[in-house]
């Protein structure tokens, strides 16, 4: 499960769990604090509800929220066990209805007493732990279909690595799939490691190229810290550069970014290390403000966008839409689609004018570009073209806002592993780049650009750049 859809899940428990407690609260005024047995149900409905009660209702709600964000209760919960997430729930539903009860005391409701508290506990616990149990397992059920897979790779082929893996495999409810074990050096590989089957995929020093060319979510480290902390501490530092999440056993390391969080494997302690800024609440109002525009968006232009498409089939021969392959959420590729602004032929000639490439690093820009048709050079100009990648963003391919797509071509090209940490969050069809010059700034400076909007995300910061982003398409600077 991508961190996007995580958080959108966790979310929406937010939001079960708080009609959870407004449904306790009246199962339990209705259990033991119903005063008036001769009030009819209509009586009851044309009853008003006084501004006062009503801002104790909602206090209660907020306290009620603190308390179960205050337990974790809303983070993943993939390598909990099931006891364990149960406790958890009991402990925040406990304290957060001893909360309700003692400021029920405090300010002296007479609704509130100990029978009510009783009740709402035994109402609220029953319904949040089963809601729980219902979401673990049809989230059990969908890994153990394939779905919702992390791909991980161990390091390490130590008996410890071979037992990590052979755990994991023989949970598939948890939703692993192992790709392979990284090791190195001249030492014999444990005899439990010859005898799993499991593959080498790479060693020491082919990891950061195997990184680069795979899908990897997850890298579990399970080396000798003790005689091998120094490459331990380079393979976690190269999983940090790209924005892959690291799993160890309990040990420290000194990272400039990823931050450490505590988890379990089945009650076996592990640390995760993760660079994505991308957490919390805000990520599911991004995903929203997506899905919002991105609609809103496609149904204001929709005459433009059938405007430009028959223009294009007019003008010149071949397809209305340019679909090109393009890297993703941790290199996850999928097909952006744009306005096409060149000739049909285009990605084929472009070889024979690698020579006269403009744009310093990976990237390939013409400036006057021979295979540009003379409409595409006014789409361009306009940004006209990119209106098309609105089905990516409601798709969930990309965001509104976020470093830019590559092509697989410009990809290949990177030669330093801290630009590959753009890949670690969705990308986006505007971000600082497109505000700052787009094509007149260097290719350097472009992925500087990118790590500052990882480091420094928040939605403001999101919705600060689709303002500047506006004036910006209309000055067309930088546009090519």
């Amino acid at each position: 499960m991508t961190s996007t859809k995580r958080l959108i899940l966790a979310n929406l428990l937010k939001g079960f769990d708080l009609l959870v407690f407004v449904g306790s609260f009246m199962t339990a005024a209705a259990m033991v604090a119903w005063p008036i047995p001769e009030l009819s149900v209509e009586e009851f409905f044309a009853m008003r509800v006084k501004v006062q009660n009503a801002i104790g209702f909602a206090g209660f709600m907020a306290v009620w929220s603190l308390v179960f964000k205050g337990f974790d209760i809303y983070s993943s919960k993939r390598l909990a066990t099931r006891d364990s997430e149960v406790l958890d729930v009991l402990k925040a539903v406990s304290v957060g209805s001893a909360v309700i009860y003692l400021l029920g005391v405090l300010f002296n409701i007479s609704l509130i007493t100990i029978p009510f508290a009783f009740a709402f506990w035994s109402a609220s616990a029953a319904a949040t732990v089963a809601s729980r149990l219902l979401m673990r397992s049809l989230l059990e059920r969908l890994r153990v279909r394939g779905r919702n897979l992390r791909h991980v790779v161990i390091v390490g082929t130590n008996r410890r690595a071979v037992a990590f893996a052979r755990k994991i495999e023989g949970e598939p409810e948890l939703g692993y799939r192992i790709i392979g074990f990284v090791d190195g050096g001249d030492w014999p590989r444990s005899s439990e490691f010859r005898d799993s089957g499991y593959p080498l995929v790479a060693d020491f020093r082919e990891l950061p190229g195997f990184l680069r060319s795979t899908v990897v979510d997850e890298v579990a480290i399970f080396l000798p810290l003790k005689s091998l902390y120094q490459q331990g501490s380079l393979v976690v530092s190269q999983c940090e550069e790209q924005g892959i999440i690291v799993r160890i056993p309990p040990d420290l390391f000194s990272l400039k970014v990823a931050h450490a969080t505590t988890e379990e494997l089945q009650s076996d302690p592990v640390i995760t290390f993760a660079t994505g800024a991308m957490e919390g609440w805000p990520i599911v109002a991004k995903r929203f403000l997506d899905l919002l525009a991105s609609t809103a968006l496609l149904l204001v232009l929709a005459p433009l966008l059938a405007l430009v498409a028959a223009t294009i089939k007019i003008t010149s021969p071949g397809p209305v839409f340019f679909a090109q392959e393009r890297l993703g959420h941790n290199k996850r590729r999928f097909r952006m689609y744009k306005f096409r602004t060149m000739v049909a032929d285009a990605e084929r000639r472009q070889a024979c004018l690698e020579h006269l490439n403009e744009a310093g690093g990976p990237v390939f820009k013409i400036r006057n570009d021979p295979r540009i048709t003379p409409l595409g050079k006014f789409l361009r100009k306009t940004s006209i073209d990119e209106l098309p990648q609105l089905f990516n963003v409601l798709r969930g391919d990309i965001s509104l806002v976020g470093p830019r797509p590559l092509p697989v071509r410009d990809y290949e090209g990177f030669d330093q592993d801290w630009h590959r940490r753009r890949f670690s969050v969705r990308p986006g069809i505007t971000c600082l780049w497109q505000i700052s010059g787009r094509s007149n700034i260097s290719f350097d400076r472009w992925m500087e650009l990118d790590m500052e909007y990882i480091d420094r995300w928040s939605l403001w910061l999101d919705i600060k750049i689709l303002v500047k982003t506006i004036p910006a398409v209309l000055r067309g600077v930088g546009a090519a």
